[in-house]
């Protein structure tokens, strides 16, 4: 037992005993000196229900705090950061497996150097706060206000900090650690200046926490990104700095403005007016004098949300982190498996290409179903790891193909096909290739659909399979398209069949002269 409740339990049973002996000693006098029998019993009973009742409230207290710790009842741990931080797990876990899919060995590797990344920050529980703002707007200023210490070079031009430096902070009650980071300002000229905004964006959007300075109202320019940011789930304090030169009622005037424009997306409360660097002020000798920098507001500010948020803002932080690495592996298998399918795509549509310019279908509606070959379907559907088996892969073939003929798509792709063999042809070579090239553009119409098909798990979406063939169509009638789809036509069923002409003239020619 711990000193202090040894001690508290010596000192009781002295207590106790003590009034046990006053006890006896003034009821044996109260007994005798009372001449009614009655009410000296009464008066005896009354006091040993107090002795009683004094006994069990001290063996009581004894009792409740000499157990062991662990049976008392603990405040229970906050749930939902635990829930997050579990969910983030499990999506890096998801992560490590699709990334194995991912043939492109740089990409693979950097999916999973960032993985490891968000592993160790999520062990090492640190708090990331992020300055983010304009060019200039007193961003480094600011930080070294808030470290006590020069870090940067304060009053630069535009462009300094081409690179985001981080700095520990510490604040009073938070035992975490508090990593805060400068980063280059946006809306810088030039090329060198879109480089940096870009690195700025990628360190705002991996912060716990993140400071958007500016100094004056919000310009479209700087509303549009620190909305973005709000809309991925990053928790902002908008910070008006350089308030030292403004008068009390343009700040107050300039604040008001800020927490409307950012209304429903960050609280009054986290619109704070400071000045980071104050200008020198003249004296009445001539003199000048340098004010401290006036960050209390956004220190109180700063720890107060940490404090209250910080396990929070950490568990949302890392479980954003995860989802949008795992957005980006989804992203890259997508990309992957959408070059794969549109080569077999390719490969159809000039197979089928080639077969139908050989053997002319004689009714043009035939031609939609023709178009749409069953084992490309199939072959398709293994890409995006759905099993089909011939059956089905000529269901949907069919029930494409129907599709194609009832809007008018295959007469429409004959007409586009015909238009444009004409500018590069001599007629008799037209009649003989635009059935052929009309097949393969319906099989690449087709081959695409189908794509989107099973991209989105063999869902037609709402609008159903006449929409996305329709989409496909006219995304496949565009001018860039057709002049490369029609040179390749050229090249590989045209001149085909001009040099078969050619041979078959020749042997008719020799057949003649025997």
């Amino acid at each position: 037992m711990p000193l202090p409740r040894l001690l508290t339990l010596i000192i009781g049973l002295s207590i106790i005993l003590g009034l046990i002996l006053w006890l006896i000693d003034s009821i044996n006098r109260l007994y005798w000196s009372l001449n009614s029998p009655l009410l000296a019993n009464l008066l005896v009973l009354l006091l040993i229900v107090l002795l009683i009742l004094l006994i069990a409230t001290f063996v009581y207290y004894v009792w409740t705090f000499s157990r062991p710790k662990s049976s008392r009842r603990r405040r229970p741990t906050p749930k939902v950061p635990q829930e997050k931080t579990e969910a983030a797990s499990e999506t890096l876990k998801a992560v490590r497996q699709q990334v194995h899919n991912i043939q492109d060995q740089v990409a693979q590797q950097a999916l999973l150097s960032r993985s490891r990344e968000i592993e160790a920050t999520l062990a090492r529980g640190e708090l990331l706060v992020v300055i983010f703002g304009t060019g200039s707007s007193g961003k480094t200023s600011l930080i070294n206000a808030l470290i006590g210490q020069m870090v940067g070079q304060v009053g630069a031009p535009m462009g300094t900090t081409d690179q985001g430096q981080t700095y520990t902070l510490t604040l009073k009650g938070i035992e975490r650690q508090i990593l805060i980071t400068d980063t280059p300002g946006i809306l810088e000229a030039g090329v060198v200046g879109t480089q940096r905004e870009q690195l700025a964006r990628q360190l705002a959007t991996e912060a716990d926490l993140l400071l958007f300075v500016v100094d004056n109202d919000l310009r479209q320019s700087e509303y549009d990104p620190l909305r973005r940011l709000a809309d991925i789930g990053k928790r902002s304090l908008l910070v008006l700095n350089k308030t030292d030169l403004y008068t009390d009622t343009d700040k107050e005037t300039i604040l008001a403005r800020l927490r409307h424009q950012v209304r429903g997306f960050i609280a009054a409360s986290d619109v704070v007016a400071i000045a980071a660097n104050p200008q020198p002020v003249r004296l009445e000798n001539g003199e000048y004098f340098q004010p401290e920098p006036d960050i209390i507001p956004l220190i109180r500010r700063l720890a107060a949300v940490l404090r209250d948020e910080g396990q929070d803002l950490i568990a949302d932080n890392i479980l954003l982190q995860s989802q949008r690495l795992g957005e980006d592996a989804r992203r890259l298998i997508d990309h992957q498996r959408r070059r794969q399918a549109e080569k077999v795509v390719e490969r159809f549509q000039w197979i089928g290409a080639g077969v139908i310019a050989v053997t002319p279908l004689p009714v043009v509606d035939l031609l939609a179903t023709a178009a749409v070959n069953a084992q490309m379907v199939v072959e398709i559907g293994q890409i995006y790891g759905c099993d089909l088996n011939m059956e089905r892969g000529r269901e949907l073939a069919l029930s494409l193909g129907k599709t194609l003929a009832s809007l008018g798509i295959v007469q429409g792709a004959m007409q586009i096909i015909s238009r444009a063999l004409q500018f590069h042809l001599a007629t008799y070579l037209v009649g003989k290739a635009i059935q052929g090239v009309t097949a393969a553009y319906l099989i690449r119409i087709a081959g695409k659909s189908f794509i989107e098909y099973f991209r989105h798990d063999q869902d037609w979406g709402d609008g159903g399979m006449t929409e996305v063939v329709q989409q496909q169509f006219q995304l496949n009638r565009k001018d860039e398209f057709m002049k490369v789809f029609i040179q390749d036509a050229i090249a590989r069923v045209v001149m085909p069949l001009r040099d078969a002409s050619k041979v078959k003239d020749l042997r008719d020619s020799q057949q003649d002269d025997w």
